[in-house]
C-alpha cells in the first residue's frame, strides 16, 4: 500500500483505528496498525502494543483489564478504556492472549457487516474497511460491550467532575 510504512516503533493514538495481528511467512506475529491516512507494520505483537499504550497513560493492559471487571463485570474479552478523555476506547477481537487477537478503535467504527459465517467486515468513519476471520455475532457484541462500558465510565468521569466543580463552587 502507498501510505504503509515500516517500524519498529509506534505509539497508539486517538488517530489509531485498529491494531490487526498479522502473520508473517516464517510463522512470527506482526502488527499493521490503521491509522486514518496510513497504515504502519510494526514487529511485535498487537496486545504488547496495547500494553504500551495502556502503560503511556499511566496503567497497564492487566489494570485497564481489571478497571473494566470492577465497572462493568465483564471478564472475558473484555474493552478497556486506553485513556478515556481522548476517547481511546478498543475492544479485543479474541482473547488478548491469542496471538491472532487485533484491537479495534470503538470510536473509529462506523458500521460491521457479515462476510459469511465466520467472517466481518468493518467499515471505519474514513471509510476504510477491513474485513476480519471473527463472527459478525461476536464483533457486534464487543461493539455494544465496548458501548455500554464506554458510557458507564464516561457518565462516572462526569459525575465526579460535577461533584467536584460543585465543591469547588460551595468553598468560594
Amino acid at each position: 500500500m502507498l501510505n504503509e510504512l515500516l517500524t519498529l516503533d509506534y505509539e497508539v493514538t486517538p488517530l489509531t483505528m485498529a491494531v490487526l495481528s498479522n502473520k508473517e511467512e516464517d510463522g512470527a506475529t506482526n502488527t499493521v496498525v490503521l491509522e486514518d491516512r496510513r497504515e504502519y507494520t510494526v514487529h511485535t505483537s498487537p496486545t504488547k502494543m496495547i500494553d504500551k499504550a495502556c502503560k503511556f497513560f499511566g496503567s497497564s493492559l492487566k489494570g485497564r483489564l481489571e478497571g473494566t471487571k470492577d465497572i462493568s463485570k465483564i471478564t472475558h474479552k473484555a474493552p478497556i478504556a486506553i485513556d478515556p478523555s481522548s476517547g481511546m476506547y478498543f475492544f479485543p477481537t479474541a482473547s488478548p492472549t491469542n496471538t491472532k487477537c487485533s484491537w479495534i478503535a470503538h470510536s473509529h467504527v462506523k458500521d460491521i457487516n457479515p462476510k459469511g459465517k465466520t467472517k466481518t467486515e468493518i467499515l471505519f468513519k474514513n471509510g476504510k474497511c477491513i474485513t476480519i476471520n471473527v463472527s459478525y455475532g461476536s464483533i457486534m457484541n464487543q461493539v455494544q460491550r465496548t458501548a455500554q462500558f464506554r458510557y458507564s465510565l464516561d457518565t462516572r468521569i462526569k459525575l465526579l467532575k460535577e461533584a467536584i466543580a460543585k465543591k469547588e463552587k460551595g468553598q468560594k
